[in-house]
């Protein structure tokens, strides 16, 4: 069979194959997998019945559709890309030229600025009373090492031990796995390194010897087990609320101010890209534009012929 995509039926027969090779090849995470398995069945159960293989107009009429639906530009945008994957797979697997869905955009999404916290926050934040004991020292030291990393939740939840590396000074690294299982290296500063060597005897007293402590994960609950995305979520907003922040703030919160931080105390773009462990340096270059906004503030509320001054030239 030649032609620019398969047939409906034969898109569904795919569909196994493409989410065993983002499982098993790409390495791609439960939620990513979860994510592009919906999307395509989604897309495929909508094709209209018969032999007729699915192109671009087929493509656009279901982009329409789920704007109709009231999707965000967003939302819409990852459902795509998801198709747009399957499609490449399908491609390959036939050896077939052409891919429908090249040819196909998607509506644009307005640029959010990423939400973070001022340095003084996060001040406020680490700088809470914590108690002496399993809970108290675990949280203390999840919230300094995802200030101090940047990573993303995902990466917090799966740090091992063996991926940890304590300094004899007041430092240390830590192996992260991003994306795709993409390895980079994380930076622990001093508060962070000494939150994480206080928590280590209390992980250690209560896994005892139900754990290799070599290969553990580093966070785990009281029962031992590993901590969810969901519940390091639950842990940021909790303490949040204890140190008096008022706007909503995520795990992903802390990955946006450690960057628009280091931008603002002189790091270059390309250092932040790869602390954040972005494939693209277009996806950082969001956080200048949080930078230059902080800094027209400080300019007009500074510069004597600044938007704040109401002064009147004598010329």
């Amino acid at each position: 069979m030649s032609g620019a995509a398969a047939p409906a039926n034969e898109l569904a027969a795919h569909l196994a194959a493409f989410v065993a090779q983002l499982r098993d090849v790409k390495r791609a995470s439960p939620h990513t997998v979860k994510a592009y398995r919906k999307d395509v069945a989604d897309f495929v159960a909508g094709l209209p019945p018969g032999p007729a293989e699915p192109g671009r107009r087929e493509l656009r009429r279901w982009l329409v559709q789920l704007e109709e639906q009231g999707l965000a530009a967003t939302s819409i945008q990852r459902k795509l890309a998801s198709v747009r994957a399957f499609f490449r797979f399908v491609r390959d697997r036939r050896g077939a030229r052409q891919d429908p869905s090249r040819l196909v955009r998607a509506p644009k999404a307005p640029r959010r600025v990423p939400r973070f916290l001022t340095e003084a926050e996060v001040d406020a934040l680490l700088g809470l009373e914590f108690a002496a004991d399993f809970f108290g020292a675990r949280d203390r030291a999840v919230l300094e090492l995802l200030y101090s990393t940047g990573c993303r939740v995902a990466e917090c939840a799966g740090i091992r031990l063996r991926d940890l590396e304590l300094d004899d000074g007041d430092g240390g690294v830590v192996r992260l796995f991003g994306k795709g299982r993409k390895e980079r290296l994380g930076l622990l500063g001093g508060p962070a390194r000494r939150a994480i060597a206080a928590w280590l005897p209390w992980r250690d007293r209560r896994l005892g010897e139900r754990q290799c402590p070599e290969h553990g994960v580093l966070f785990v609950n009281h029962l031992g087990g590993p901590l969810s995305s969901r519940w390091l979520l639950e842990l940021v907003v909790r303490h949040a609320r204890r140190a008096g922040i008022q706007k909503r703030l995520t795990p992903h919160g802390l990955r946006h101010s450690f960057a628009t931080h280091l931008l603002d105390r002189g790091a270059d773009l390309r250092t932040v890209q790869e602390l954040l462990g972005h494939a693209n340096l277009v996806t950082t270059e969001i956080y200048t534009h949080v930078t230059m906004r902080r800094l027209r503030e400080v300019y007009d509320r500074a510069h004597p012929h600044g938007r704040g001054h109401e002064s009147t030239p004598n010329h």
